[in-house]
């Protein structure tokens, strides 16, 4: 069976949850390949509206099992804490598999990002402030914890010794803080394996075993390939690679095994965080946008900030199924568009006073000023469409036209929160 990858085709938030949630009723396995908890996938199911911030989104289906793969920043904290929430409100307990390989968010990730977007003051980077930068600098600097760490505490113990030196010259004399304490921070992570220690195994063999016996297997990227550190808007990106390429190295499967790549992408554009956003609405139809947006409006499922919205971008969304290498379109969010008359799309840029298609670097992006193409609006209520037919003729122009944008051709199309709001085309 092939592994599908299901990743965001913009800046994240583009219902990359509801999408695994619908595809892994069919699914064996669900994995998170990258990212920590410093972003969220809303799922509304018959058990109600969750924000899902770490745990895989096939947690909902009993037979599904759900890892985090050795790419992902796991807070134990965070992942204890979002499994009670789920049990309290009646969800079975899911079968959930941590690799070992896996690193750990560490208690000083978290203050370290709090105290250098402190330091920054104004010039901060709209950080989510969850440890994810300096845990993904630590991981590349060779000084992080493996979760397999929390059941070796001798080895543990040399490996904060190593990095705390560096750790708490910076804390003491750079951002002026309490000098960090090692046993403290030991006795906390040992508790922590200790908790998690009947979901940790060897999530790689696991898969490839499941890839051998013919298990469908759904890769759940985070956040939006504009988000990349490679490809994105540097340097506004997040600190791991949210493509689809990586899902072989964050997930523990080959390269080759990944054939089916599935790209979200809204019918207009969001964005939470810093960076150029060319598109975007200010002012009174910025805010009707937001309002009338996503499932209860534009708001980080994480965060809770209002997100910055704007028309679809063509030019950015053509570029992230690109980088994505997408096989296929889910477009999200259609009947949020119900109320306008007209609807704008942007088709191309125009950089220093020329006209482009493709994708701008960062240098040139936050110049460039979108042009518009207007098609007209279909004022009316299409939640209750589950037929491509079903939709109004301007409805369908609509996703017709950005289907020969983009070049992907869209295969779902998302007219409502739940499960069933889903157009197979």
């Amino acid at each position: 069976m092939p592994v599908t990858a299901i990743v965001g085709a913009n800046w994240g938030d583009e219902g990359k949850g509801k999408t695994t949630d619908y595809l892994a009723a069919r699914a064996d396995f669900v994995v998170r390949f990258q990212g920590g908890n410093n972003a969220g996938h809303t799922i509304i199911n018959e058990y109600g509206k969750f924000a899902l911030h770490l745990i895989p989104s096939g947690v909902f289906y009993p037979d599904v099992v759900n890892v985090l793969g050795p790419g992902v920043a796991v807070n134990i904290t965070a992942f204890l804490e979002e499994l009670k929430q789920l049990a309290q409100r009646g969800v079975p307990e899911p079968v959930i598999r941590i690799s070992e390989r896996a690193q750990v968010v560490l208690p000083y990730h978290i203050l370290f990002d709090e105290y250098e977007e402190e330091r920054l003051g104004s010039q901060q980077f709209g950080s989510t402030k969850m440890g994810i930068a300096p845990f993904y600098a630590d991981k590349y600097m060779k000084v992080g914890v493996q979760v397999a760490d929390l059941y070796h505490e001798k080895r543990l113990r040399a490996r904060l010794e190593s990095a705390l030196a560096v750790k708490n010259a910076l804390v003491e004399h750079l951002y002026r803080k309490p000098r960090l304490d090692i046993d403290e921070i030991i006795a906390g992570l040992l508790e922590d394996g200790r908790r998690v220690d009947r979901f940790v195994c060897d999530t790689t063999s696991l898969l490839h075993d499941a890839l051998a016996e013919g298990n469908e297997i759904l890769l759940e990227g985070q956040l939006g390939a504009l988000r990349d550190p490679d490809h994105g808007i540097y340097p506004y990106p997040t600190s791991s690679s949210p493509l689809a390429g990586f899902g072989a190295i964050g997930a523990g499967v080959p390269p080759y095994a990944i054939n089916r790549i599935i790209a979200v992408t809204k019918a207009y554009s969001s964005c939470v965080g810093a960076g150029p956003f060319v598109t975007e609405l200010t002012g009174p139809e910025g805010d009707e946008l937001r309002l009338r947006g996503g499932d209860e409006g534009e708001f980080g499922a994480t965060t809770g900030r209002p997100r910055r919205v704007g028309w679809f971008d063509a030019v950015a969304t053509r570029y992230g199924c690109r980088v994505q290498g997408a096989t296929e379109v889910v477009f999200t969010v259609l009947d949020a568009l119900g109320y306008l008359d007209e609807i704008p799309i942007c088709v191309a840029y125009e950089v220093n006073r020329k006209t482009v298609s493709d994708f701008p670097n960062p240098a040139e992006l936050g110049s460039a000023l979108p042009v518009f193409e207007v098609l007209p609006g279909w004022r009316e209520d299409i939640s209750d469409a589950r037929y491509f037919d079903d939709l109004p003729a301007n409805a369908q122009a609509y996703v017709l036209r950005i289907e020969e944008l983009i070049g992907v051709p869209v295969k779902f199309v998302s007219v409502g929160s739940d499960r069933q709001a889903t157009i197979v085309r």
